[in-house]
């Protein structure tokens, strides 16, 4: 499956991130049960990574980079684009992952996502 993006709110369709810009999100992620296992919002602080560099799973480094500028979406990364055989702390090896998010500015370099 990869990665398949339910758009919750279309973006303006235009401005998307490029490979090597900064994207800072903030995120909850959920079991295919609904179970929360991560959310930035609850630790108060948003998460920054490169798109395209490897830094995050394979789901969001090509689902974010599907993203415009105000899109909201929810991401749903198969195991094989999520965390696979090895799991995650509070992921089992080989789940379903969804992620919330909502790309919402870029300034030059840099990319912002919040849900």
């Amino acid at each position: 499956m990869g990665v398949e993006i339910e758009t919750i709110k279309p973006g303006d369709g235009q401005t998307f991130p490029k490979t090597g810009q900064t994207v800072v999100v903030h995120y909850t992620g959920t079991l295919a049960d609904g179970s929360k296992f991560d959310s930035s919002r609850d630790r108060g602080k948003p998460f920054k990574f490169r798109i395209g560099k490897g830094e995050v799973i394979k789901g969001w480094d090509n689902g974010v980079a599907q993203m415009s500028v105000g899109q909201r979406a929810k991401l749903i990364c198969s195991p094989d684009y999520a965390y696979g055989p090895l799991g995650h702390p509070g992921v089992y090896p080989f789940h379903l992952m969804k992620f919330n998010l909502l790309v919402t500015i870029i300034h030059k370099a840099m990319i912002f996502l919040q849900v």
